[in-house]
């Protein structure tokens, strides 16, 4: 991996609602720890660092804005960083303000992208960024998603889920999909 010296950080949703038990079963239990690395190496590397929080309009979650659970979670809540995203939807490019518009007017073109959930924010920003045209890196180990049900019956596990997200990511031409240790390696 080529990591450029203005490639950003996005962390995406790593907030206190998504400790709260209505969730279910996680995976990676180290992901919270990862990120603080990535955290680590962008503040010493004076890389740009993005973060995005995601404000519920659903009533009752558990990341609704003004709720404890929307708080970010401390890995990240002292986080240097040069720009703060809110979203209501999976996407941080459809954030407040503009992430798409931020990354252009800087010429950032290499996003590396972790958080919660895998298969949900994290896969949703990271497939946006490929079909915008930037180059794209999601540290699996850095992500984390819980069980989920889904049509018939069927039930994944998260760790199925983010498998999947590793293959639909990689696969299909959006991301590349490495380790914590290997995007600090580039580091």
């Amino acid at each position: 991996m080529d990591l450029h010296d203005d490639a950003a950080l996005i962390i995406i949703d790593v907030q206190q609602g998504f400790d709260d038990p209505v969730w279910g079963e996680r995976n990676t239990p180290d992901a919270e720890a990862n990120i603080g690395r990535l955290v680590a190496a962008w503040s010493d590397a004076s890389r740009p660092i993005v973060l995005v929080r995601h404000d519920s309009v659903s009533p009752g979650s558990p990341l609704a804005a003004g709720s404890p659970g929307n708080a970010l979670k401390p890995v990240v809540a002292d986080a240097p960083h040069e720009l703060f995203v809110t979203k209501h939807v999976n996407s941080a490019f459809y954030g407040e303000p503009d992430l798409g518009a931020w990354l252009e007017a800087r010429g950032i073109r290499q996003l590396v992208i972790c958080g919660i959930q895998t298969n949900m924010c994290v896969e949703t920003t990271a497939r946006m960024a490929g079909n915008l045209g930037y180059d794209v890196t999601v540290p699996l180990d850095a992500t984390h998603t819980f069980d989920l049900d889904g049509p018939g019956g069927i039930r994944l596990t998260a760790d199925e889920l983010a498998r999947a997200t590793a293959v639909n990511l990689a696969g299909g031409g959006f991301a590349a999909v490495l380790t914590t240790d290997e995007v600090i390696g580039a580091a």
